[in-house]
C-alpha cells in the first residue's frame, strides 16, 4: 500500500520545498516510485523540477475545484521514478472557493484515493500556512514530516503545528502520525544549531530524525537549475544527507508497526 507523507510547517523558509524535491529524488534513487503533489500556490516545487510558469498548464487547482482526475495532471519528473502534479497561482483562489464546499477538508484525499497505491510514496508539499490547502494535505496524509530550521524559535513553531495535528486527528484523520521532525540548515560550527538539536531531541525524543540537513551551497543552487541536488551534484553533502533521510523513511515504513509510524501525535 502506498504511503502518503505531507511535508508541513506553517513557518516559511524552513526547507519544506527543498525537502520535498530532494527526498523524492532520493526515494526514487532507492527504487521507490514517488509522486509529488505541489500544494503550494507559489509553485516552487514545480519550478524546482524544471517546469517554468505556464498559465495554460493545468494544475492541482483543476482537480480540487474542477474535479479533473489527478491522472490527467501528472507530469514526468526530472528522473525515472518521480512524477509531479504541478501547482500554479490559481491555488490561491482555491482556499476561498473551497470554503463553501461540503466535506472541503477531504477533497484531496478523495482525488488521491484511486491512484495512491500506484506509488510507493506520495509527497505533499504544503504552503507555509495552516489554511485549507494544508488541511487537505494533512487529512489526505498517513503521516507528517516537519522540517525545522535550526533557529531560536524552532521549538515554538513545531509545538504550534503539533497542536494542529492533534485537532486534525480528533476530527478528520485519526490515523495521522508524525513521520518525523527534520532539522534543516544545520551548521555544525554554531552553538545555536547544536542547542536546537539538543532541545528538540529532549522534547520529542526519537520523533526527531537522525539525519541532519546541512547548510550547503550546492543544495541552495540546485533549484535554479531545475534539478534535485542528487542530479545537480550527487557527491555533495546535501545529496548524501537526503539519501540518508530516504533510507530512514524507508526503514521506518518497513518496520510496519514501528514506533514512529504508529505513534500518536505528541500530546494526544
Amino acid at each position: 500500500m502506498g504511503r502518503v507523507i505531507a511535508i508541513a510547517n506553517q513557518k516559511g523558509g524552513v526547507g519544506k520545498t527543498t525537502t520535498t524535491i530532494n527526498l523524492a529524488a532520493a526515494l526514487a534513487a532507492q527504487d521507490m516510485w514517488t509522486l509529488v503533489i505541489d500544494c503550494d500556490p507559489q509553485g516552487n516545487t514545480t519550478s524546482g523540477f524544471g517546469f517554468p510558469k505556464d498559465p495554460s498548464r493545468r494544475s492541482l487547482y483543476h482537480s480540487l475545484i474542477l474535479e479533473v482526475p489527478l491522472t490527467e495532471l501528472i507530469l514526468p519528473g526530472p528522473a525515472e521514478g518521480i512524477q509531479l502534479v504541478p501547482s500554479d497561482k490559481n491555488l490561491v483562489g482555491a482556499n476561498v472557493e473551497l470554503v463553501s464546499r461540503a466535506g472541503r477538508e477531504h477533497i484531496l484525499r478523495e482525488r488521491l484515493a484511486p491512484i495512491r497505491d500506484r506509488y510507493n510514496y506520495t509527497l505533499l508539499d504544503c504552503p507555509p500556512a495552516l489554511d485549507l490547502l494544508t488541511l487537505n494535505a494533512l487529512v489526505a496524509a498517513d503521516s507528517v514530516l516537519v522540517p525545522i530550521q535550526c533557529e531560536y524559535f524552532a521549538l515554538e513553531g513545531v509545538s504550534e503545528l503539533l497542536d494542529t495535528l492533534i485537532r486534525i486527528r480528533r476530527t478528520h484523520n485519526p490515523k495521522l502520525a508524525v513521520e518525523g521532525i527534520l532539522l534543516t540548515m544545520f551548521d555544525e560550527r554554531t552553538n545555536l544549531s547544536h542547542q536546537v538539536r539538543d532541545d528538540l531531541k529532549d522534547f520529542f525524543g526519537d520523533q526527531v530524525f537522525d539525519t541532519l540537513i546541512p547548510r550547503n551551497i550546492r543544495l541552495a543552487e540546485a533549484p535554479s537549475h531545475g534539478k534535485p541536488v542528487l542530479l545537480y551534484d550527487p557527491e555533495c553533502r546535501g545529496s548524501e544527507s537526503y539519501i540518508k533521510l530516504a533510507k530512514e523513511v524507508i526503514n521506518h515504513d518497513q518496520k510496519g508497526a514501528g514506533a514512529r509510524i504508529e505513534r500518536s501525535v505528541a500530546g494526544d
